[in-house]
């Protein structure tokens, strides 16, 4: 049995660690930059917008989380939640606890009236297309996943002599 809880600010290094873990698992265990103080901020700081829940088992062990934030639909004219990361350890995987986390969500989108839940799969990760298919959930297949990041985002997003910022523009409104 799996008890879904919200994130506390005492969770942060489990939850870390899981990234860590899940980086690992998706072949890029050098990738995560994030430390504890920055996830500490992101989840409980002063305007947070990005929220997780714990997966316990019945003796109150952490077995995996679910991190995620909202999103807006312009058709849809609602909120949704897009799910970051959803990570179960393997020890505990099978037990129902990433059902368990999904199914929090979903009921998260149903009680606030959002228009559907989302999240990304890695295309070789067929054991989990398979869960979210027998779940119901449905790859978005003409769609394909863009990214902006590094050199390319900082070139793109300099600002030059006479361009507008983004600031400059809300506050123009």
């Amino acid at each position: 049995m799996s008890v879904i809880r919200s994130a506390t600010p005492a969770d942060v290094p489990v939850i870390l660690q899981m990234i860590h873990e899940l980086a690992v698992y998706e072949k890029e265990p050098d990738a995560v930059k994030n430390t504890p103080e920055m996830l500490h901020g992101a989840l409980f700081g002063g305007n947070p917008r990005v929220y997780a829940n714990i997966a316990e088992n019945d003796d109150g062990e952490v077995r995996g989380f679910a991190l995620w934030f909202l999103n807006y639909s312009t058709w849809e004219g609602v909120h949704g939640i897009y799910l970051e990361d959803l990570y179960v350890t393997p020890e505990a995987r099978g037990e129902g606890h990433g059902k368990a986390l999904l199914q929090h969500l979903a009921a998260t989108a149903v009680e606030n009236g959002y228009a559907r839940v989302e999240w990304s799969v890695l295309d070789w990760n067929e054991p989990s297309i398979a869960f979210y298919k027998s779940l119901g959930a449905a790859p978005m297949d003409e769609w394909t996943t863009f990214r902006l990041t590094g050199d390319a985002l900082a070139s793109f997003g300099a600002v030059g002599p006479g361009a507008v910022s983004l600031g400059e523009s809300l506050a123009r409104g």
